[in-house]
């Protein structure tokens, strides 16, 4: 159960103002919180956490337990690096209207992007790597359902400094786990 929690609390506190819940919530605001949006971004949520997943409990078996806490603090090096670094993207002057487009934008964000790394690494590092992958795609989920019902509110927050904030703290923790 410490697996759910500890993936779904990564994939939330990595997902706030990435470029894929943004441009959900830029979708929404032009297009309207449609539920076909909606099914749009959390498939994509879904599938990509599905596959960070399983790529995780691939890699598990390879892994010593002390490499496994380095795969997990190094994960969240990455993803405060991300945090920190990346600024959300700007907002797209003609985005699509097509749905199917907007599936495989998202799903190309994802597959790369840090919460989906957290949920391979905490995957792998489990001893039920289930509840890991279960926990991350609920917390992906949970972002592209923020970035659908968030639209202009969501843009127009300091997202900068959130992420900035929770950047340093995932750095924090990464330090705690090597150290």
């Amino acid at each position: 159960m410490a697996a759910f929690l500890l993936a779904l609390l990564a994939a939330l506190i990595a997902g706030v103002g990435a470029r894929d819940q943004l441009l959900v919530a830029w979708m929404a605001a032009r297009r309207g919180p449609g539920f076909g949006l909606l099914a749009t971004a959390m498939t994509a949520a879904l599938l990509s956490a599905a596959l960070a997943g399983w790529a995780g409990t691939l890699a598990a078996p390879q892994l010593e337990p002390r490499a496994r806490t380095y795969l997990v603090a190094m994960a969240l090096g990455l993803a405060a690096l991300e945090l920190l670094v990346l600024r959300p993207g700007r907002r797209p002057a003609e985005p699509s209207a097509s749905l199917g487009a907007l599936g495989v934008v998202l799903l190309a964000q994802q597959v790369t992007d840090a919460a989906r790394l957290l949920v391979f690494a905490l995957a792998a590092s489990s001893s039920v790597p289930q509840f890991a992958v279960l926990g991350g795609m609920l917390g992906c989920a949970a972002t592209a359902v923020l970035g659908w019902s968030g639209g202009e509110r969501l843009a127009a927050l300091p997202l900068g400094r959130i992420r900035a904030g929770l950047g340093v703290l995932l750095a924090g923790i990464a330090l705690f786990l090597v150290v």
